[in-house]
């Protein structure tokens, strides 16, 4: 992925400014809402990439839908757009988020459902990955229809498939090889 590496040193570098400012928090949260608006925003992401549109004109756009933002991300859009970097905007927001939650023993549990988790099933799903890692742990829940029942869930680089579909591909793969 291109820009990935200079995304997570531009990161590291806010994360350290945020840290050192006493704005981590705040910083973190605009963050939050940077990956989403862009993620969320197919015009916007568009605009980004876009090498034809000045960065002048990308810089006024991120400063207007972002101008209740900290001081601390205000200035890293003035950076990556004075590196001609602007693009990156997103893995850096992304990357920031990763390292933020890295560094406050926080780890993101993936749950993919074919509907919306309960209350009760979060809370045991919030159980087995904190045992599993020993770390304090968020659920993001992805809803997937396609997987037809059961869940996946990912947690840093293990993944558990205990979906109805994987089931059924396996027996798939049973009757095709026997």
């Amino acid at each position: 992925m291109a820009g990935a590496r200079a995304a997570i040193r531009y990161a590291k570098a806010v994360l350290s400014l945020a840290t050192d400012q006493k704005a981590a928090d705040a910083v973190n949260k605009d963050m939050k809402l940077i990956t989403d608006t862009i993620a969320g925003s197919k015009e916007l992401n568009s605009m980004l990439q876009s090498p034809v549109i000045p960065s002048s004109e990308k810089k006024a756009v991120l400063l207007q839908v972002f101008a209740k933002a900290n001081k601390t991300t205000l200035s890293l859009i003035d950076t990556l757009n004075d590196n001609n970097r602007i693009d990156i905007l997103g893995l850096v927001a992304g990357k920031f988020t990763q390292l933020f939650d890295e560094a406050k023993g926080v780890q993101v549990a993936t749950v993919t459902t074919a509907v919306p988790l309960t209350a009760a099933l979060k809370k045991e799903v919030l159980a087995k990955a904190k045992e599993l890692t020993g770390k304090n742990v968020e659920v993001e829940n992805i809803i997937d229809e396609s997987i037809l029942g059961g869940f996946i869930l990912r947690v840093g680089d293990v993944q558990y498939n205990a979906s109805v579909a994987n089931q059924l591909n396996n027996l798939k793969r049973e009757f095709t090889l026997n």
